[in-house]
């Protein structure tokens, strides 16, 4: 509404002028004006607390694994290359919160680096006693401060394994609500979706009664893509880098997912043969599947796959 304000003249920010704005736009730009949902849907409510949690938590990983990574890069190089990409094994976690440095690393030897790392990552302990002896072998120079760095990394990957403990345990609630839920029931008959990326779009959209149609949901998404057009420039459709950008990712990775079905893939490929790049291809078969999960919630009928005769003809 305050954007809304910027179009009226005057400068002024009164409770009197605000009542006025609000009344006027709500008047005047009915259809621009996207309408809250006060329903009674309490599992909604909960799947939509829960998403919101889980989205705070994904970027606290993101966080911590960066700044882990950074600390990591300033004991030895070799060492970061060896285990940044793999900061999720839960192994690896142990590993740095137990033997955080170079010097540790070099005093606890291989038996015991792949004893700590076995004990939650047993198929990568090879891997990583292997990756990790070549980084200690490659640098002989210890840093300033090692020690301290050492108690910061150790610190920063306790803190990302409770992250990642946090996480895991959250999203069977979020899968447990979103089960529980006549929606979710509905959103898991179609292919690609399942209760990660079922709750969020859940989350997103409600019952679906706030979009009047598939184009409508895909303009929130932000999958419809946008004209450009200045002067002779005729031919300039170019991607949205607006809207809802949760649901956008939640869309695009059950479309991605859902290439294992016929149906989906058959599409995929024609959009494929039509020059398009892989996720420009994947993005309109989300920005399609936008009609489909629509009408799933308006009329609650789970997903009917088309028969595979007409499918593969109209391919």
């Amino acid at each position: 509404m305050r954007r809304a304000a910027d179009l009226y003249p005057g400068e002024a920010k009164t409770d009197r002028r605000d009542a006025f704005v609000i009344a006027d736009t709500a008047r005047t730009r009915r259809r621009q004006v996207h309408w809250l949902d006060v329903g009674s849907d309490d599992l909604l409510d909960q799947l939509q607390v829960l998403n919101g949690f889980d989205i705070d938590l994904a970027a606290d990983q993101t966080r911590v694994t960066n700044r882990l990574r950074d600390a990591l890069t300033s004991v030895s190089p070799g060492l970061e290359r060896a285990l940044g990409a793999r900061l999720g094994q839960a192994g690896v976690r142990d590993l740095l919160i137990r033997y955080p440095t170079l010097t540790a690393l070099r005093a606890a030897g291989r038996a015991r680096i792949t004893r700590v790392v076995k004990t939650r990552s047993p198929r990568l302990a090879p891997v990583i006693a292997d990756a990790v002896a070549k980084a200690v072998a490659a640098q002989s120079v210890t840093v300033p401060a090692e020690a301290t760095l050492g108690r910061v990394i150790a610190e920063l990957a306790g803190e990302l394994d409770r992250v990642h403990t946090r996480r895991q345990s959250l999203a069977a609630e979020i899968e447990e609500v979103f089960t529980a839920h006549p929606f979710g029931e509905l959103l898991q008959t179609l292919p690609g979706i399942g209760p990660r990326t079922g709750s969020r779009i859940l989350a997103e959209i409600g019952d679906g009664s706030c979009f009047a149609t598939g184009d409508k949901l895909a303009s929130y998404a932000g999958l419809a893509p946008l004209t450009r057009q200045s002067g002779k420039t005729l031919n300039a459709e170019v991607k949205s880098r607006q809207g809802n950008h949760r649901l956008k990712n939640a869309m695009f990775l059950a479309a991605f997912a859902s290439l294992r079905a016929p149906e989906s893939k058959a599409f995929y490929d024609r959009k494929r043969a039509e020059k398009k790049g892989h996720n420009a291809a994947i993005i309109c078969h989300a920005r399609r599947r936008c009609n489909v999960i629509l009408a799933m919630l308006k009329t609650r009928t789970p997903y009917q796959p088309r028969l595979q005769e007409p499918l593969a003809h109209a391919a």
